[in-house]
């Protein structure tokens, strides 16, 4: 059976058993057999794992996956090397408590794949992302992690349940993001679940920009208008595709104009900050001055923001 880690409160003398180890190997070298080698150095490899997950103090940290998430908590948006991972845990499978953090206790941690994904399929996404890191998201390896937030999401246990119901199903990596997506309306999605969702192909990313912009589905994002959002998260604000019409305003323009009208509505002044249950005001949207089909054009300046009450609304009265 294999040799668990020993971690203990301490590690200075955990370094001096390794420096003692190699230092006495040195003999090994010069006169053992290769298999005398080989046991020599087991100790040694030991004593050396002992001393990575002793780093962090017990008291803080008992377990080795919670030894990974306190030393992602004190590097938060950082980008961390699989090996650092393996150093602090003291154990061969630590990819796989990764995982367990991620899919039982929801700690939005994203891997090198889903960065290329999001940075190859979402142009603004990848400026963003390089900001926030410090890095090309491109060159992020895949066995390179980041926690993207410091607070583990409560719901995301039962949400990779449901993912897990949905990525069974024979239907079309799009399909499922949007079946998934209705099933979560108003949550905030990360790009991990998706990408999982879509059985790691990397067009998730394409599809969801398909799914927003082509097809009409509110699902918003950092750089598509939700400047309280996170990087890499996705919500499907209502349950209801857009007019036709509105499906072709390029992002870029939206954006523009939330920012003009301060992402508030211009009727009644609501914004997300003032979301409340009983309220039917859920959502922002863009309103044509000068209606499509009168020619009206996806400018900033024919456009202007109204909550999805006041737009219903302002359409009903133009066809009264």
């Amino acid at each position: 059976m294999t040799r668990r880690s020993q971690p203990t409160d301490q590690p200075e003398a955990l370094r001096q058993s390794v420096v003692d180890l190699l230092t006495n190997f040195a003999e090994e070298l010069r006169t053992g057999s290769l298999r005398s080698k080989v046991l020599a150095l087991i100790p040694a490899f030991h004593t050396l794992r002992d001393l990575g997950s002793s780093l962090i103090p017990q008291i803080e940290a008992p377990s080795a996956r919670d030894r990974i998430l306190e030393y992602l908590k004190r590097y938060p948006r950082t980008v961390i090397d699989g090996d650092e991972l393996m150093i602090v845990s003291g154990i061969g499978e630590w990819a796989r408590r990764v995982r367990e953090l991620r899919v039982e206790h929801g700690w939005w941690i994203y891997s090198g794949v889903t960065f290329k994904d999001m940075a190859e399929d979402m142009a603004e996404d990848a400026d963003t992302l390089r900001e926030m890191l410090g890095v090309d998201p491109t060159a992020i390896k895949p066995d390179q992690y980041v926690l993207m937030r410091s607070e583990n999401d409560r719901e995301a246990a039962h949400r990779w349940n449901v993912l897990n119901d949905v990525r069974k199903s024979n239907a079309s990596v799009k399909d499922k993001i949007i079946a998934y997506f209705r099933q979560n309306v108003g949550a905030e999605i990360t790009g991990e679940e998706l990408k999982y969702l879509a059985k790691d192909q990397k067009e998730w990313a394409r599809r969801v920009r398909e799914l927003r912009t082509e097809e009409g589905w509110p699902i918003v994002t950092k750089n598509s208008g939700r400047e309280d959002l996170a990087v890499g998260v996705y919500v499907l604000e209502e349950d209801r595709q857009a007019l036709p019409h509105d499906r072709a305003i390029p992002d870029l323009v939206r954006v523009a104009v939330l920012q003009r009208d301060g992402f508030k509505c211009v009727e009644c002044g609501w914004n997300r900050a003032m979301l409340a249950p009983a309220d039917p005001r859920k959502t922002l949207e863009l309103h044509h001055i000068q209606h499509h089909k009168d020619k009206g054009e996806n400018t900033v300046e024919n456009l202007v923001t109204l909550c999805n009450v006041h737009h219903d609304e302002v359409h009903r009265r133009s066809h009264d």
